[in-house]
């Protein structure tokens, strides 16, 4: 059971504080008659033109960003390494381009459509462990860039009640290029479904 669709001004705060909150709210996206939801386990914050480790850092703001840009609680969905799809929720105010990656959900509806747009037989805890399989899973690219999270087909949902169990932090992946930005500990996730360190 669910309180609802989150609303925009959860989203209007600090990428920082958003992407620890997000921990166990619940993407969903209804498309057609399958219904794909999971619940949020892993996060890490990107703050905007300050973070090294941010696509709009310096103020870089290019056809790509632009959703980054615009005020939040949109998705900001870009293509990586030639091959795959990463899913953002856009953060902070409208020009403070701060975004939030989803990194991982737990499933809990809609796992035959999962597996089936998966292509591979994996287990269960793995359909959506880590942002390309997410998205892979859930079947989100570019056309999915700045919907609106708060409305429509793809949304996140707050549970009516779950406890969180214990919140690990740790250092954000695959950003060594960022220097001491890389070692900043802004990445959350739930330890009770995490098996990587942090």
């Amino acid at each position: 059971m669910s309180l609802g669709i989150l609303p925009r001004e959860f989203y209007a705060r600090s990428a920082l504080v958003v992407a620890r909150e997000l921990l166990g709210k619940e993407l969903v996206l209804r498309r057609g008659r399958t219904v794909c939801r999971g619940r949020i386990s892993e996060t890490e914050a990107y703050c905007g033109v300050r973070d090294r480790a941010c696509h709009t850092f310096g103020g870089r703001r290019t056809p790509r960003t632009e959703t980054m840009w615009g005020p939040p609680g949109h998705a900001y969905v870009y293509f990586t390494y030639g091959m795959h799809w990463c899913l953002n929720a856009v953060c902070a105010a409208e020009g403070d381009p701060q975004a939030v990656l989803i990194r991982g959900v737990e499933p809990l509806e809609g796992m035959q459509a999962m597996q089936r747009r998966r292509g591979v037989k994996v287990r269960e805890k793995d359909l959506c462990r880590g942002p390309a399989r997410l998205c892979r899973a859930f079947g989100l690219d570019g056309a999915d860039d700045g919907a609106d999270l708060t409305r429509g087909g793809l949304v996140i949902e707050a549970p009516s009640s779950r406890p969180l169990g214990p919140i690990l932090r740790g250092p954000r992946i695959g950003v060594a290029y960022a220097g001491a930005d890389a070692l900043k500990l802004w990445r959350f996730g739930l330890g009770s479904v995490h098996s990587r360190p942090f």
